[in-house]
């Protein structure tokens, strides 16, 4: 999965889950204010409340009846009467009844205070909490048909007035009730108390006033002066105060939401910035090590990767960058490896300077010497003389052109710059011509050369010119470091027809181990550098990259006094693939 896919589904995790607890916040939150509100009504007036709210607040045992503590605040609150009967009307229970007693009123007086208009009542059964039917009787008395009674013999109809005694208005007042006289026409002649109560009255309304009886209002008619008399009262519980009451809840509640939200987001921008940037941070630190030069991952005060664990995995906070984070891994162990390249590159060059630094003095000075008695007027020097500078400066001048060539042929190898023209080649016949051509010069007489060719002909791809340079390295080297009378034996096998094998084996003076593992070093020799006739010092390093770019390999082994063996493994190419 690629870095674009995992933020993807990271970013819908998370806000799949933001969305999750919001909508909890918010179920939480509403319902908090359902609760609220529902209380708060019934807190107000029980009349609101349902049979569930009384089933923990009421408990009836024996017929015996015990009311709780909160609920008896309530009901003396609202002034307020409660009463359990059973199912043949009998009183098991009451509260705040005006005898205090709970067997003291009677059918005739409970049929009296519902059916006379003289309280307001509500009802519940408790059935479900036991075994026998119980119900739970409210009252609350009409205030308003109350007043109506005492008010309504000192109203003045034929003036049309109400005419009430400062005593009467006073009552009004302490009761929070009001008062209208309204004529045939519906119009409002007189009042007191009112709160933006209407000022005219239609025939509908006026019958809806004197069928709600139990809505807080009490009429009368006179049917001789045809003027109604109508009494109210503001109560408490009223709907514009319940919906003062439950603006009053929604505005805290939205206070509330407002801060939980805020603190969320406070908590979502530090998580976001921890999440997202401890890690980008983390990582840019990285990258700037490796611009400074420092080629490793951020390390913390105990030196411990900071973006792995104890087990040595990557941190769960970093694994949504676990691709770039590969990346930025591979990069530095990519420069970690270059830098290190170049340090032996460097290491390297200023040992080639030395050595060739060395290497050219020895036959610069020789030119330089021989061509000084040349030019000598002190001196006449006899032809035989002559020539015979003239053959030490052409020696020392064809060892320096040979080592500025390997020089350069080295560089050209290490940059990849070297053209290799490969064609099919017959293996055993370039081998041949050779070993041919060692055994033909005089100066190699003293040698012995034994070649065994493969019994049947090897066709390989290969540069014929490259290749000829390896063979002719590793034969001179076997020829020049080793003693008179040496067998040198050059043969070619094949391993499961896919690989040649070449083995250069002789039975010379051989090599240690230190200078086996040092032979194929740049400008390395084993002996000194006096004469040209050593050579340069980097014909068995050129050998090694010139068998690589064949996509072979070579090995040395070698113990001193019994002799060396060379192995070149190159893959075969035969003529019918």
């Amino acid at each position: 999965m690629n870095i674009l896919k995992r933020f993807i589904l990271q970013f819908f995790k998370q806000i799949t889950l933001a969305f999750i607890l919001l909508s909890l916040i918010l179920v939480t939150i509403l319902g908090t204010i359902g609760f609220s509100t529902t209380n708060s009504e019934v807190t107000k007036d029980l009349s609101n409340a349902d049979s569930l709210f009384f089933s923990n607040k009421i408990s009836i045992k024996d017929e015996k009846v015990t009311f709780d503590d909160q609920l008896k605040k309530l009901v003396k609150n609202q002034d307020g009467q409660l009463l359990v009967l059973k199912e043949n009307g009998d009183v098991i229970g009451s509260y705040n009844t005006a005898q205090h007693g709970s067997m003291d009123i009677d059918k005739n007086e409970l049929t009296s205070l519902i059916f006379g208009n003289q309280a307001e009542y509500s009802y519940w059964s408790l059935d479900e909490e036991y075994s026998k039917p119980y119900f739970l009787l409210f009252l609350k008395k009409n205030t308003s048909l109350e007043m109506l009674n005492e008010i309504q013999s000192e109203i003045d109809l034929k003036n049309h007035r109400l005419g009430l005694s400062n005593k009467t208005l006073q009552e009004v007042d302490e009761e929070n009730s009001w008062i209208q006289l309204i004529d045939s026409t519906g119009k409002v002649i007189d009042e007191y108390g009112t709160q933006k109560q209407p000022t005219n009255y239609s025939i509908q309304d006026l019958i809806l006033l004197s069928q709600n009886q139990h809505d807080s209002t009490a009429t009368y008619f006179d049917q001789e002066t045809s003027q109604f008399l109508v009494v109210g009262t503001y109560d408490a519980n009223s709907h514009t105060n319940l919906e003062k009451s439950f603006n009053k809840i929604i505005n805290h509640s939205l206070l509330i939401i407002f801060i939980l939200l805020f603190l969320l987001l406070l908590l979502s921008t530090f998580w976001y910035a921890r999440k997202f940037g401890v890690p980008l941070i983390m990582m840019m630190k990285w990258i700037k090590n490796l611009g400074d030069g420092v080629y490793e991952q951020p390390y913390d005060h105990h030196q411990h990767p900071i973006l792995l664990n104890r087990k040595g995995q990557l941190k769960r906070k970093y694994r949504l960058y676990k691709d770039f984070i590969t990346t930025l891994d591979q990069l530095t162990e990519i420069l970690k490896q270059n830098e290190s390249e170049r340090m032996k590159m460097i290491q390297t060059r200023e040992e080639w300077i030395i050595g060739i630094s060395h290497d050219l003095k020895t036959p610069l000075a020789s030119i330089t010497g021989y061509s000084k008695m040349l030019e000598s007027e002190n001196y006449s020097w006899s032809e035989e003389e002559t020539r015979a500078f003239a053959k030490v400066i052409s020696e020392k001048s064809s060892y320096m052109m040979e080592l500025l060539e390997d020089l350069t042929l080295t560089y050209r190898l290490r940059n990849r710059a070297l053209p290799i023209a490969k064609e099919e080649v017959d293996l055993n016949e370039l081998i041949r011509r050779t070993i041919i051509h060692f055994i033909n010069d005089p100066a190699n007489n003293e040698m012995e050369f034994n070649f065994q060719p493969y019994h049947e002909t090897i066709s390989v791809s290969i540069d014929p010119k490259w290749f000829q340079r390896i063979i002719d390295n590793l034969i001179a080297n076997a020829i020049k470091y080793n003693p008179s009378g040496t067998v040198i034996t050059v043969s070619i096998s094949l391993i499961e027809q896919h690989l040649i094998i070449i083995n250069i084996d002789d039975d010379g003076i051989g090599m240690n181990e230190e200078t086996v593992n040092k032979l194929f070093q740049r400008y390395y020799r084993g002996t000194n550098t006096c004469n040209a006739g050593n050579g340069t010092g980097l014909g068995m390093a050129i050998s090694k990259q010139l068998v690589q770019l064949h996509n072979g390999s070579i090995q040395v082994k070698s113990i001193p006094n019994e002799g060396t063996s060379i192995r070149i493994i190159l893959p075969i190419y035969a003529e019918d693939e």
